[in-house]
């Protein structure tokens, strides 16, 4: 009777070591994305997210959950939605954007948070460095020194003899310590151009035809947008503003250059999305946000619209085409 049980037993005790594993293999983790703009903003690049999980082995629906909350610009919702995916318990949130980066901060120092697109990290005390994070954060910066002055370089390339520039921001956008180096930065690059620069706040959709106006009666001749999520969740309106003024703009993503924008000079948010899914895999096999360094883009696109050009009455010098990543006609 012995030697019958024996073979039975070893059998179930390894059957049992096995069942850990498997039932590891087969949880189903949840990944909180919080998005400070609209579902329609960010439709590329989250499918590019989604591509890459795919390619790394998470299955929507199999063995991952993404639960999305887009706050379409109105920052005073992203508390509330950062606390919502805290209490979720996501395994892991990934967010867009300085603001959303914030609110999550302020309900959790244990979930590790990805952003994927945030200025400046640092001297928005989101992290300690660059290279090593610390604490639950991590992710992929937008900021690179000299970016806005190279974005008004390009339009001031484009517009040879402009001389007055119309500056459309969100005050609180990005943080004011980021927004004052932003403004800065374009403020020396302006003056080294010759260019004088008309700096316009809107904080809201109702403000644009205010600034607009203020535009017109100024008398400037072309428009530099600042990012912000809000601008972007509203970005027809703002190409539309611009096409009923006939001002040429520089924009600082490529989808306002989708949606009927001049031009943008940008970092590939695509392939930030795509790096963000790398270290979303990192975490869930157990890496922590301190160790992951905060990357840098490498890489940035220059987009023109040329049906947009012909319909202003403007000519894009072949200097500033032949540089173009992308053109569209």
């Amino acid at each position: 009777m012995r030697k019958i049980l024996t073979p039975l037993f070893i059998t179930a005790v390894l059957f049992t070591l096995c069942m850990p594993s498997e039932a590891q293999e087969m949880k189903v983790r949840r990944i909180g994305l919080l998005v400070a703009g609209s579902s329609s903003s960010t439709t590329t690049p989250i499918e590019g997210f989604r591509q890459a999980l795919h390619d790394l082995g998470y299955v929507e629906g199999k063995n991952i959950v993404i639960e999305r909350r887009y706050a379409n610009g109105r920052q005073g919702q992203l508390p509330d939605l950062a606390a919502e995916l805290v209490s979720l318990k996501s395994d892991v949130i990934v967010t867009t954007g300085t603001p959303p980066t914030v609110a999550v901060k302020n309900v959790t120092e244990t979930i590790p948070v990805i952003f994927a697109s945030v200025a400046d990290p640092v001297n928005s005390g989101l992290v300690a460095s660059l290279a090593r994070p610390g604490g639950n954060i991590t992710g992929f910066s937008t900021m690179n020194a000299g970016l806005s002055a190279k974005r008004l370089e390009l339009l001031k390339e484009t517009i040879p003899r402009v001389s007055r520039i119309a500056v459309l921001l969100r005050p609180d956008a990005h943080g004011e310590t980021t927004i004052k180096y932003m403004l800065k930065e374009t403020d020396d690059a302006a003056r080294v151009l010759g260019v004088h620069l008309q700096l316009l706040k809107a904080e809201r959709p109702d403000d644009f035809d205010k600034a607009f106006s203020a535009i017109h009666a100024e008398h400037s001749a072309a428009v530099f947008v600042f990012p912000s999520a809000m601008f972007t969740s509203e970005r027809k309106l703002i190409v539309n503003l611009t096409a009923k003024h006939g001002l040429p703009a520089m924009y600082p993503q490529r989808e306002y250059v989708d949606a009927g924008g001049l031009m943008s000079y940008a970092a590939n948010f695509s392939d930030q999305f795509y790096r963000v899914a790398i270290y979303v895999d990192k975490i869930l096999k157990g890496a922590k946000p301190a160790d992951l360094p905060i990357e840098q883009p490498t890489k940035f696109e220059l987009v023109i619209n040329l049906k947009t050009a012909k319909q202003i009455g403007l000519t894009i010098p072949p200097n500033v085409l032949a540089r173009a990543d992308k053109v569209i006609k």
